[in-house]
């Protein structure tokens, strides 16, 4: 029996993952502690080498990591080709400032991206149009689509086959609807918006791949309605297709695009203010780096739900930690020694 074979990631809960294996079929795996110890975190996604299995119990241990083509943070997952970016034109409505936030989120992972925008059965032709418009003029070609008629999920299904794709977006859009109908053997909880908050509930817990119908792979992710923005300020730029179509250059390499003389960028696009806004924001989010950098005498990482990874300070040795129940006698023994 052989005691290592290759595997695929496809699920992953706690400190458990389900692994597709052309041998053995699924098993369910833990990590080695040797691969947190060096810093490596499985994900789903991942292409790994399972040792130890089982066959009774389908069981077995990942002890390699293969090398990564594509990996994202939030949600963490490795080896993806392309995103759908899921909102909702209608229940919840469509807001400017969240949708553009989203996009710039899906702009800074570097990965190509499909717009899709659900539930147009419930909106008029003109607020359609309306919202294809600016998006135009933003850059973007979304996709209108309805889960509940059924307009343009074909074309949707023909631009995800084959690939390995993550599906993204806030609770409520109808991802896991969306999900339904482009897998088979699937029945993903849905979940309605609360009509006192105006946002959806989170129906999905954890990351998993799942086989669509018309070949590839869908990973199905936690929604979530505030994107976090984890790049430099000196990246935001490249996140808004209109500022580089202006095809234009400024007199400094390291230009913010706010007030700096020979700046060449027009201010008068759109989401200008919005581009201003969160520069600063992660201004502020680089200098708080920066001070905590000086400050941290060492700092240690935690593995939680989904492969996120919690920080949290390296304590003294002996100025915090407790004595083992085995150090405590051990010290007793010596001083009894000493005594007598």
């Amino acid at each position: 029996m052989r005691r290592e074979v290759l595997g695929h990631v496809w699920a992953a809960q706690a400190n458990f993952y389900r692994v597709a294996t052309p041998e053995y079929g699924e098993l369910l795996c833990t990590a080695r502690a040797r691969l947190k110890k060096t810093g490596q975190w499985v994900l789903v996604g991942d292409q790994v080498q399972v040792e130890e299995i089982d066959p009774a119990s389908q069981r077995g241990a990942i002890s390699e990591i293969l090398p990564r083509r594509s990996e994202l943070d939030h949600p963490p997952i490795a080896n993806v080709d392309q995103l759908l970016l899921m909102l909702a034109l209608a229940a919840p409505a469509l807001d400017i400032h969240h949708l553009s936030r989203f996009l710039v989120k899906a702009e800074s992972t570097g990965l190509p991206f499909i717009l899709a925008l659900n539930k147009s059965d419930l909106c008029s032709r003109e607020q359609i149009d309306f919202w294809v418009a600016k998006l135009q003029t933003w850059g973007y070609e979304p996709v209108i689509i309805s889960t509940t008629t059924g307009q343009n999920i074909a074309e949707l299904q023909s631009r995800l086959a084959h690939k390995i794709t993550v599906i993204t977006g806030p609770s409520g859009v109808g991802k896991s609807s969306l999900i339904n109908t482009l897998t088979q053997g699937n029945d993903l909880a849905t979940g309605a918006v609360a009509q006192r908050t105006g946002r959806g509930r989170h129906t999905t817990r954890h990351i998993q791949l799942l086989p669509l119908s018309g070949g590839g792979m869908l990973a199905d992710t936690p929604g979530f309605n505030q994107p976090n923005l984890e790049i430099k300020p000196t990246e935001l730029a490249r996140c808004f297709p209109e500022l580089y179509r202006q095809n234009v250059t400024c007199e400094f390499a390291n230009c913010t695009h706010h007030n700096e003389p020979g700046c060449g960028i027009k201010k008068d696009w759109e989401r200008y203010e919005h581009y201003v806004q969160w520069w600063q924001e992660l201004q502020v989010l680089a200098e708080m780096k920066q001070a905590q950098g000086r400050c941290d005498v060492g700092v240690k990482y935690k593995q939680e739900e989904m492969g996120h990874r919690r920080s949290e300070p390296k304590l003294a040795r002996h100025k915090y930690r407790n004595l083992s129940r085995r150090r405590q006698h051990q010290e007793l023994d010596l001083l009894t020694a000493d005594e007598e």
